[in-house]
């Protein structure tokens, strides 16, 4: 009896212990601290994971790369252990992420929270076990429509031609390059400097990052597109070492888990939404150009190509890109 007590008392200690445990993890992303997602989403994202765990689990974001590194070396920093979490576009390590790429497709997105919930429909059907199983994918999301922001004015797609265009990831740079300009592959940290010393006379950004990076101060043009349609977006990911997230203590799993998921996709691309119209007041005083229901037209069949090549290459990687951007449709509609 003596030992069945101990053992108990043993097991309950064991059990306060776990209980009591704390947690702190390490978030590292690539953008400033005016940047809307760190200001409007990682950090109250963090409070509010704190508050939940009574202070048991906190995350400490670090931003614009301040613990070292490339914007491309992210996601092996979550993969390795280097930190737990990240931030970061799957387009920044081309490649390697062929199938999240369907969402990033010209004209591809409707409505941006829809896409975001369509992007993280597939990676919990698909791509989870798949391109991403190296990490625990948290959440994932889209921007708002892609803007063309220029030092010249693009009123049609003649002045395309001559520009050397910045874009995120692969498939924006050819997109860039079947619309007539230059393209230049460059993460975000990097468009000041180049605008600057005239590397590039554009890049290709939604509004709310702009004021990050000063942006309305570098070029004076920026061109929209008439209608609900979009030239395009980049897909997001909030990626976790492994090792970090099946650590946790099953009840801080449990928090860190109702704080992500599909929820914390719809709530930041809303955020992101949200914010374009702010960036967007930032540059008020430059010169806005909107491209009519006619010339977008012209635009999306000179973007053709570059869906054709995609689903090209989707069959050299070993699936069918025909099907997948089916799947990506059919998933953006059910979210509607």
């Amino acid at each position: 009896m003596k030992k069945l007590i101990l053992a108990a008392a043993g097991l309950l200690l064991m059990t306060t212990a776990a209980a009591a445990q704390e947690v702190t993890l390490r978030l590292h992303h690539f953008m400033g601290e005016k940047a809307p997602l760190h200001g409007k989403m990682m950090v109250p994202l963090a409070a509010a994971i704190e508050e939940a765990s009574e202070g048991r689990m906190k995350v400490e974001v670090f931003s614009g790369m301040s613990l070292g590194g490339r914007p491309g070396d992210l996601y092996d920093q979550a993969a390795d252990g280097a930190v737990d979490i990240v931030v970061t576009l799957p387009g920044y390590t081309a490649g390697r992420f062929n199938r999240s790429e369907v969402f990033e497709l010209p004209f591809m997105m409707k409505d941006p929270v829809a896409t975001a919930e369509a992007y993280y429909d597939l990676i919990t059907q698909d791509l989870q076990d798949g391109e991403f199983e190296e990490t625990k994918i948290l959440t994932s999301w889209v921007h708002g429509p892609g803007v063309l922001h220029s030092k010249e004015p693009i009123s049609s797609l003649e002045d395309m031609v001559g520009q050397e265009m910045r874009g995120p990831t692969r498939v924006v740079t050819d997109l860039l390059g079947e619309l007539g300009a230059t393209p230049v592959g460059m993460p975000l940290p990097l468009i000041p400097e180049n605008l600057s010393k005239g590397v590039i006379s554009g890049t290709v950004l939604p509004w709310e990052v702009t004021p990050s990076i000063r942006l309305a101060e570098l070029v004076s043009n920026h061109t929209e597109l008439s209608g609900d349609t979009s030239l395009y977006t980049a897909v997001f990911i909030m990626a976790m070492n492994w090792d970090s997230y099946e650590g946790l203590p099953d009840d801080l799993r449990q928090i860190l888990d109702d704080h992500t998921g599909k929820g914390l996709a719809a709530s930041t691309a809303q955020v992101m939404l949200d914010a374009d119209a702010g960036g967007r007041n930032v540059a008020s005083g430059n010169t806005f150009i909107t491209l009519d229901g006619a010339e977008v037209e012209r635009w999306k069949a000179a973007a053709q190509p570059v869906v054709d090549r995609w689903v090209t290459r989707a069959g050299e990687m070993g699936f069918d890109g025909e099907a997948a951007i089916a799947q990506a449709r059919a998933l953006i509609d059910a979210n509607l």
